[in-house]
């Protein structure tokens, strides 16, 4: 009976440790990263990304690479972006990045339309 409950005990200690060594690895944070194409699904190299978060308000903007590529990283796990590209009167339709996305490092792709 003792030998079960030393056991038992050893058993939460484990838990409660690897429980809070996992809360110390997740810092609340993610990113999100893409590319942005044109109509021909070629790269878009300056078009104009914007983060939107829904919950702020607040918008981050990021113009792309020469290969089409952006990233927007420290954004809450809390929050959810909307994500629209523009380059030349071209926009991408809006995209959502939600809480239920539970990536870490989440890829949003944006195509521009005429």
């Amino acid at each position: 009976m003792r030998r079960k409950k030393i056991f038992a005990v050893l058993a939460l200690m484990f838990v409660a440790v690897a429980f809070a060594a996992d809360e110390k690895t997740d810092s609340g944070t993610r990113m999100v990263q893409g590319t942005v194409t044109a109509a021909d699904s070629s790269p878009v190299d300056g078009a104009v990304v914007q983060l939107n978060d829904t919950r702020t308000l607040q918008i981050r903007s990021f113009v792309t690479k020469s290969d089409g590529t952006y990233h927007f990283a420290g954004l809450s796990t809390n929050h959810e972006y909307e994500l629209q590209a523009e380059h030349n009167g071209a926009t991408s339709g809006k995209k959502r990045l939600d809480v239920f996305d539970g990536h870490k490092v989440a890829t949003i792709n944006l195509k521009l339309n005429k």
